[in-house]
């Protein structure tokens, strides 16, 4: 079977490799994937497999082997993009002005499809059913995920299992990455408007400084991070966006503050977001001023089963071989994978892209993202044997 998933993975790897160039030169960005949702559907129906739509942009179906209903399995790929001015110089470059594949999810999908053809083809061998999730909106909140995840897609048939694959261009091509138990962080959006009393700068006695307030306030919220964590679990607070509309000479009415908080373990998650609004409120109010402290809750920390996890890096061991295969630290990124993880047993594992020789180093949402493309077929192959291994089990 292992040598069948292999010599079929690399006859289709020019097709894999077709396919997600036309998914990178037409990006769409979350909840607008309609096209790519009607370019995978066209796809599967090509190899014999119907496709249902589901999370208005999303596709669900069903590979049925041998006695069905034994065993599911779902595997799992994300098809948006992000809104990023592509500065790659290649015939598949992005030709939808401001929005780019720079996250990977054309090769998630085209991988999945790789594997949809794989195992269709494999269908007599394999006893069960493996479920093909191609999920919209992994970028943007709430998830594509805890859509789907409400519109049953883990019911009719229910995955006793499930797998994902991320790129990790700080791997080398040819390489995957396992790691079990806690591997990515939480992910709220934080949203502050301090507002106060504007006016002349050289008069600030007769001003509430809301740009004074607001650096009190991301100072003071750093210490909660730093004096009220658990120091068994990471954790991370940043602000990437400040917008104080005054001058030289002027101190503004308002500043609007955006930021990220990430956090692996949901006890610590919400209290510490709760210490942070009560914090950021209570120093405005001090000061004269007042503080709105919006939460939009995003997604979940990402556990990976740690008995499958470890069948997985086994039976990826088996495919690539020892060497190939690498123990992965924590990461402080956050994937709306995460929802199904706290569903279902799950393993969610990373793909290997990097080609220094080629200048393939980029990192993931950066402008010139991009892969070694012989990660497609490893990719393709190496999910589809993962999968007949786990309905083996």
């Amino acid at each position: 079977m292992k040598e069948k998933i292999k010599e079929l993975a690399k006859s289709y790897a020019d097709e894999i490799v077709a396919n997600r160039r036309h998914l990178h030169k037409n990006p769409e960005l979350s909840f607008e994937e309609f096209n790519t949702q009607k370019f995978v559907s066209e796809r599967l129906k090509e190899i014999g497999i119907v496709p249902q739509p589901i999370a208005n942009t999303g596709l669900v179906a069903t590979i049925e082997g041998k006695n069905p209903g034994k065993k599911v399995v779902a595997l799992r790929a994300d098809m948006d993009a992000l809104p990023i001015i592509e500065a790659n110089n290649v015939e598949y470059k992005s030709i939808n002005p401001g929005v780019m594949h720079a996250c990977g999810h054309d090769v998630h999908t085209a991988s999945l499809l790789g594997v949809s053809k794989i195992l269709y083809h494999l269908k007599d061998e394999f006893e069960g059913s493996v479920k093909l999730v191609f999920q919209p909106a992994e970028e943007k909140a709430p998830g594509g995920a805890s859509i789907m995840i409400e519109e049953g897609v883990l019911q009719n048939p229910s995955p006793s299992k499930m797998l994902g694959q991320h790129v990790a261009p700080n791997i080398p091509v040819g390489k995957i990455g396992f790691r079990e138990g806690m591997y990515m962080a939480s992910a709220d959006e934080l949203y502050m408007t301090v507002k106060g009393k504007g006016g002349h700068g050289a008069m600030p006695e007769n001003c509430i400084d809301p740009v004074l307030i607001t650096s009190h306030i991301i100072v003071a919220l750093q210490q909660i991070i730093s004096r009220n964590r658990n120091p068994r679990y990471p954790s991370v607070l940043t602000f990437g966006k400040v917008i104080a509309n005054g001058a030289t000479n002027v101190i503004p009415d308002e500043v609007y503050v955006e930021g990220t908080f990430r956090a692996m373990d949901e006890e610590w998650r919400a209290d510490g977001l709760a210490k942070m609004k009560k914090m950021a409120e209570g120093i405005a109010e001090a000061m004269g001023g007042t503080c709105e402290f919006f939460i939009l809750r995003g997604y979940p920390f990402l556990k990976n089963e740690p008995e499958l996890t470890r069948r997985m890096k086994s039976a990826a061991i088996e495919f690539m071989g020892e060497e190939n295969i690498i123990d992965l630290d924590i990461w402080l990124a956050a994937e709306d994978f995460a929802f199904y993880t706290h569903h279902v047993d799950a393993c969610f594992y990373r793909l290997g892209t990097r080609n220094e020789a080629r200048g393939i180093i980029s990192g993931v949402h950066t402008p010139t993202f991009d892969i070694d493309e012989n990660a497609l077929e490893i990719g393709a192959g190496l999910m589809s044997w993962l999968a007949i291994q786990e309905l083996r089990e």
